[in-house]
């Protein structure tokens, strides 16, 4: 005979057949006398497993019958002791010491085929077909940690041997239960970045840092730190702005550089020194030539730290993060958040870091890297003598033979070898300061008819010299100004309003909007003057801040209505752009429709967005509708953040769309622009309820639907209906949500909007469904469902299928409610929309843990946590943690079952969810074991979000 308790417990004769071990109770009994072989067990202690908590009074007459009918099946196996019972079974009888000897002959004799049949005993968890007693909790911990190892050793085979496919998918499997195991994160960081997929080896260490840190307190070891490091990134990012041509001398500054930076070791280095000195430079000169010694990329961010507007780290750090291959929806909202996924992200990598003009040493702090081999330079003013670790590097004013040939190198070297006297005299007036010298040396190069004495002369009267050259910010005054006295009329007007759209890059055509005509020509002429900067050698142009500053201040004197005007055509192509754009987005926005763009709005000639998506990453919304406010376009401002929210609501960007919608919405209200004010309101409260402030989103909503009604617009105001009856379902008032929906319903049809029609068919099914009313809740989803198919709406489709995939789990036909969410997640999938893919995989994964099919129920079900997390959507993480707890329960997985049901709870305490936080609080009392056997697996209703993101 042959035993197994690595699964459903069974025994098999010898020809291959199962004994028919009758009932649970004979199946216990053998089961607790398997897990102990050779030993005798106590009668007490098996009238315990027998009848837990309470004992019959037949129990020992009881328990004999039950030994009796083992042993005539058994063969005699059970032996009688004094005061219990004894199962004699070979090694080699028992599936669980079979492969105990198995795994050790496998490390002694190194034959690593006798692992895969040490694996192939286990078919399933230990005796998962029965209530585990707590007696047995040591054995079952034990096969299950030797399972674990087992699997853990295969994998490292298959990784080795380049196996690296379907070792990946086992990985995450095996991780989603065993988080903590760090060897199972380096496989898989290993095999990822052997397979070339490199991003998701980087977020597979992330995550696997965030897991270490926040469950144990503790940090990625040393092999898990070098699987990362061997890691690289496919094409390595640059930002280093040109090295000067013309960069001279500096080579003590560059040796100590070159010494702190030859290193094993982060280096954080800060050049400091007066304005004009040469900081920046210096920087980037250094950047360049270190950048065989940091392969995997060289950012380079302007933190504007001496302007009135320093730039916070918090902004900062989403444009790192995205150079390093981190998405939007990826990005946290806390500065902190932010900060530690940086340091996730540069771990294990040699990347320089160029962080120019910080104002103080908090500004950088969180930009800096952690663990790992990185180079940071930070140019500043200020020695930062806070920056703890930090080497610090004084740069003053050039030695005077470095300071002539900076001059000669600028001027020309004919010209002042053939004037060595007044150059030497020119370096001198100048102070051998390098920006200042800069200065000199560009007059002399755009005035070849000067000669060097006439220029020294100007500078030897000290009563001219500031006005010929000056330090600081009047240094580039005087710089800036010899280049813009050499622009033609068109360029020179286009750079004066240049400066008034703030440091936000802009593509070529906003040139051509400032004339209001081609712009081409004026943008070349431009970029060759170096007064704009080409960004990446993409079509994108910059002015530097304080190049922007000097093109204001010359822009002043010029009436305000001429520069409102000009602004008012930028911000015009923009919102024709987005406008265009927002038609085009693979999924159509459920919003009030906006009115329709005026005939004669500027648009730009031939600029088409071929990928709306792509076209919106590039653009920066806030600064847009900051521009349109503080020039006064109110109307525009308001128009601009609504065509922008179809963007911010497909990808996540939940901070761009609340700070562009409450200046849009102080635009509408100074407009006295009703419409404005209720699409407006109308994304707020959309906005609200994906961040779960329901108060919020319900006043928004009331607000958006009067103004609605005032203006006598009906579809808006189904719009605005539509989210009041989200927010009334989610509490559970369904007579009201019904109201509400139905009242939608009729003007949606009265305003001819079928797709607003087809939502609310949708979300009037969802209430039915809540209510039990499943024959009522189909017709409508049905009705819903061929109307998308009719209008060709296929998100809203699989909207109506996920719908319907619920009522058939109700029902528990299990089969059609998969079919219908397969359906809907391929749409979701195909139309780019993973947050309804996560709500979807939460549906199916919930469906697989009801079917009993468990290793599937847990890969869709962290699939969708994970995604609930990425997008803060708490309410979901809380569903979808309460059903991996109920999962990991039913594995036997007490810890791991605990650790979800925790978390949930302190969601729902957080959102102040009583019912919810009572009920799993009522439930974390109990010992998770006593509910392995009877707990039941509810369907729950849609979730509140996914509900409201009628797009």
């Amino acid at each position: 005979m042959f035993f197994r308790v690595l699964g459903p417990l069974d025994v098999e004769e010898v020809r291959g057949r199962s004994v028919p071990l009758g009932g649970p109770k004979p199946r216990l009994l053998l089961a607790a006398l398997l897990l102990q072989p050779g030993v005798v067990v106590s009668a007490d202690a098996l009238t315990d497993v027998l009848w837990p908590g309470r004992v019959p009074r037949s129990a020992a007459a009881n328990l004999r019958t039950y030994v009796h009918g083992l042993r005539r099946l058994l063969g005699g196996r059970i032996e009688g002791r004094a005061g219990g019972y004894l199962l004699r079974v070979a090694p080699e009888e028992l599936d669980a010491t079979l492969a105990e000897q198995l795994v050790t002959r496998a490390h002694e004799e190194n034959l690593p085929a006798l692992l895969d049949e040490a694996a192939a005993l286990w078919r399933g968890e230990v005796l998962e077909d029965l209530p585990h007693h707590h007696s047995w909790s040591s054995a079952v911990a034990r096969f299950g940690e030797l399972r674990l190892s087992v699997q853990e050793e295969r994998l490292r085979i298959r990784v080795e041997a380049g196996r690296h496919a379907d070792a990946i998918v086992e990985l995450r499997g095996l991780l989603a239960g065993h988080p903590l195991r760090e060897e199972l994160w380096r496989l898989l960081v290993v095999a990822l970045g052997a397979s070339g997929r490199e991003s998701e080896a980087l977020a597979a260490y992330g995550e696997a840092e965030r897991v270490l840190r926040s469950e144990l307190d503790a940090v990625p070891g040393p092999r898990l730190r070098q699987a990362l490091a061997e890691v690289a990134p496919a094409a390595p990012v640059c930002q280093l702005p040109l090295d000067l041509p013309d960069f001279t001398g500096r080579e003590e500054q560059l040796a100590g550089l070159t010494a702190a930076l030859d290193g094993e070791r982060t280096a954080v280095v800060v050049l400091s020194g007066s304005a004009g000195a040469g900081k920046s430079a210096l920087a980037v000169h250094a950047a360049h030539a270190a950048r065989g010694r940091y392969p995997d990329g060289q950012l380079y961010v302007d933190l504007r730290g001496t302007s009135e507007s320093p730039r916070r780290p918090l902004d900062v750090l989403p444009e790192l993060l995205h150079a390093l291959g981190v998405p939007d929806a990826g990005i946290p909202r806390g500065l902190d958040e932010r900060s530690a996924l940086l340091r996730s992200r540069l771990a294990g990598r040699r990347v320089c870091l160029v962080l120019d003009d910080a104002g103080d040493a908090a500004s950088v702090r969180p930009l800096l890297p952690g663990a790992g081999a990185c180079a940071v330079l930070i140019t500043s003013r200020g020695r930062l003598p806070d920056l703890t670790g930090a080497a610090h590097l004084d740069v003053g004013v050039l030695p005077e033979a470095e300071a002539a040939e900076l001059l000669s190198r600028i001027a020309g070297g004919e010209r002042t070898a053939a004037e060595p006297e007044a150059a030497a005299a020119i370096v001198a007036a100048c102070g051998r300061l390098p920006l200042a010298i800069r200065v000199a040396g560009s007059r002399l190069s755009h005035r070849r008819e000067w000669t060097l004495r006439a220029l020294a002369a100007r500078l030897a009267d000290e009563r001219r010299r500031l006005d010929e050259l000056r330090v600081g910010d009047l240094a580039v005054r005087a710089s800036l100004a010899l280049s813009y006295d050499q622009l033609p009329g068109s360029c020179a007007r286009a750079f004066r309003t240049l400066g008034t759209l703030g440091p936000l890059p802009f593509p070529g055509w906003v040139v051509a909007a400032l004339l209001d005509r081609a712009g081409d020509d004026a943008l070349d002429v431009l970029v060759d003057a170096h007064l704009v900067d080409l960004v990446d050698d993409q079509p994108r142009y910059r002015l530097h801040d304080l190049v922007r500053c000097y093109a204001a201040e010359l822009a002043e004197p010029e009436p305000v209505e001429t520069r409102r005007e000009r602004v008012r055509r930028v911000v015009e192509g923009y919102l024709a752009l987005a406008t265009e754009a927002a038609d085009r987005m693979p999924v159509r926005f459920f919003g009030a429709a906006p009115p329709p763009l005026p005939p004669d709005l500027w648009r730009p000639d031939g600029t088409v967005p071929d990928d709306p998506v792509a076209w919106f990453g590039n653009e920066r919304p806030v600064a847009l509708v900051e521009l349109a406010v503080e020039w006064g376009l109110d109307a525009l401002a308001w128009q601009l953040a609504a065509a922008f929210t179809p963007y911010f609501d497909l990808g996540g960007h939940h901070d761009d769309w609340r700070r562009t919608h409450e200046l849009a919405l102080g635009a509408a209200e100074r407009a006295g622009d009703l419409r404005g004010q209720a699409i407006v309101l109308r994304n707020l409260g959309q906005l609200d309820v994906y961040q779960d402030d329901y108060p919020g989103a319900h006043a928004g909503f009331e607000r958006a639907l009067s103004l609605f009604r005032r203006i006598g617009d009906d579809q808006g105001a189904a719009v605005a209906l539509a989210g009041l009856s989200t927010i009334r379902r989610v509490s559970g008032d369904h007579e009201a949500a019904l109201s509400h929906c139905h009242d939608a319903l009729e003007l949606f049809t009265r305003s001819g909007d079928r797709h607003g029609e087809a939502v609310v068919r949708i979300a009037i099914g969802s209430v039915w469904l809540a209510r039990g009313c499943h024959a009522t809740a189909e017709r409508w989803f049905t009705d819903a469902r061929e109307a998308c198919v009719e209008i060709g709406d296929r998100h809203r489709e699989a909207h109506a299928r996920h719908r319907m995939a619920l009522l058939h789990q109700h029902r528990g036909n299990l089969g059609r409610a998969r079919e219908e969410l397969d359906r809907a997640i391929v749409i979701f999938g195909e139309l780019g929309d993973d947050h309804c893919v996560g709500y979807a995989h939460q549906s199916l994964g919930q469906l697989c843990l009801r079917s009993g099919d468990l290793a599937h129920a847990k890969l869709l079900l962290v699939n969708s946590l994970s995604v609930h997390r990425r997008d803060g959507d708490r309410r979901s993480e809380a569903e979808a943690g309460e059903l991996l707890g109920e999962l990991h329960e039913r594995l036997g997985q007490v810890r791991e079952a605990r650790g979800h049901f925790q978390r949930s709870l302190e969601i729902w305490q957080d959102l102040g969810a009583g019912e919810a936080a009572a009920a799993l609080r009522e439930r974390l009392r109990h010992h998770p074991l006593t509910m392995i056997a009877g707990g039941s697996i509810l369907v729950p209703s849609v979730t509140s979000k996914e509900a409201g993101r009628g797009r």
